[in-house]
């Protein structure tokens, strides 16, 4: 057998263990009935995963939907943060847009304007590709300026 792997049935040790007390488990059952279905499937994880219940995180997986990772993430958030800091997933930080009002108008004004020699019409990868020769960003993707000229005004 590999080292690092376990025998075949024997489940790996959780390394957050989460017990829930009897206002916290009566505060998700509150919102098992009345809450928003992402709310619900949280509480449901973190109701069968509670240390008493001894349900695996493949059978919670299986059984409401979410993957194994994610089951560990809420077990883990749980321990670490609080039921609150659990029920809420956390914001994944946003990027600085790249096509501001400048940028977007300079891209329509050139999307507007006669195509490159020897090209009949503008393509995106060639708006894109004189924007970063502009200047006017460093990169952008095509897919970027189709959001950006397909944006409603």
């Amino acid at each position: 057998m590999p080292s690092g792997s376990l025998p075949e049935g024997v489940a790996p040790m959780k390394k957050y263990i989460a017990t829930l007390t009897a206002e916290e488990r009566q505060h998700l059952e509150q919102l098992l009935a009345k809450g928003k279905a992402a709310a619900r499937t949280l509480a449901h994880v973190l109701l069968h995963a509670d240390q008493t219940v001894g349900e695996t995180d493949a059978e919670i997986a299986e059984t409401f939907g979410p993957g194994v990772r994610t089951i560990e993430r809420v077990r883990q958030r749980f321990v670490e943060e609080g039921l609150e800091a659990a029920l809420k997933p956390k914001a994944s930080p946003r990027l600085p847009r790249k096509v501001n009002g400048d940028v977007e108008a300079h891209l329509v004004a050139l999307a507007c304007s006669d195509p490159p020699a020897g090209r009949q019409r503008w393509t995106r990868c060639l708006l894109a590709g004189r924007l970063v020769e502009l200047d006017l960003v460093e990169s952008i993707s095509h897919e970027r300026v189709r959001q950006a000229l397909q944006k409603p005004s």
